[in-house]
């Protein structure tokens, strides 16, 4: 018997049981403390950085799934807006099930809205490089797979461009990482907010075992490895405080 077949109570106790699992196991694997496949690296910050100008300033960064790479921005102090979204690609495909095809030129990307007087753009590179996301990893992050989960940088200016260039050649050439890092620098494109079902998703679904295993470590490495920048209380999108 198919799904929709069965009795309306049935399905929805079957749909609370599948709920009550999944929580169990996201705790679970939490409780073990998970570590995720893109782990925190210990690097030195950028020796060049933007100059603080403006009441707020723009920062547009993929590395893969965007649920936790936004979790990791609404937590860092003087982000007021942290959005998942799409960069890369035209608006007519900037939707999740068609960009998952990987053939959109999208990437699932974040666009942070911060204070420059508060944080500058150099900080959140040295976050992003460290415990945001792995960025030698080509193509894919952790058990995702597709040039949507690229590595990539959308400077909003020929600064931005300049710093994020010379910070990717500062941490090559000191060798931070085992690999070379393949982020690449694709210019100010449009950006293009995802479906609100994605956004704050690492907030209100801390249970969920794919957040567990692959997002809430690099959350807490941000709490550990950065706690100059740690705010404890997220920016969310969906209502949230700045």
């Amino acid at each position: 018997m198919t799904d929709s077949n069965r009795p309306r109570s049935t399905r929805l106790i079957a749909a609370a049981l599948w709920a009550a699992v999944t929580a169990v196991a996201g705790m679970a694997l939490w409780q073990t403390q998970a570590v995720s496949a893109e782990d925190a690296v210990v690097i030195p910050p950028p020796t060049i950085d933007t100059k603080a100008s403006g009441d707020t300033a723009t920062a547009v960064f993929a590395g893969g799934c965007f649920w936790g790479v936004q979790g990791v921005f609404q937590h860092v102090k003087g982000v007021t807006n942290a959005v998942s979204g799409y960069a890369g690609g035209d608006k007519s495909t900037a939707f999740y099930k068609v960009i998952g095809s990987g053939t959109t030129g999208h990437a699932e990307a974040v666009e942070i809205t911060y204070k420059p007087s508060e944080v500058s753009y150099g900080e959140l590179l040295h976050i992003f490089f460290s415990v945001a996301h792995n960025p030698t990893q080509l193509n894919f992050q952790g058990p995702d797979r597709g040039t949507q989960y690229r590595s990539a940088i959308f400077p909003a200016d020929a600064e931005q461009e300049k710093v994020a260039a010379g910070y990717i050649a500062e941490l090559d050439k000191a060798k931070a990482f085992p690999e070379k890092i393949v982020t690449t620098l694709e210019g100010a494109k449009p950006f293009y907010p995802a479906e609100e079902y994605h956004q704050d998703f690492l907030t209100l679904n801390p249970t969920y075992p794919y957040i567990v295993y692959n997002d809430l470590p690099k959350v807490e490495n941000l709490k550990k490895l950065f706690p100059q920048n740690w705010r404890d209380e997220p920016v969310l999108v969906l209502g949230g405080k700045s």
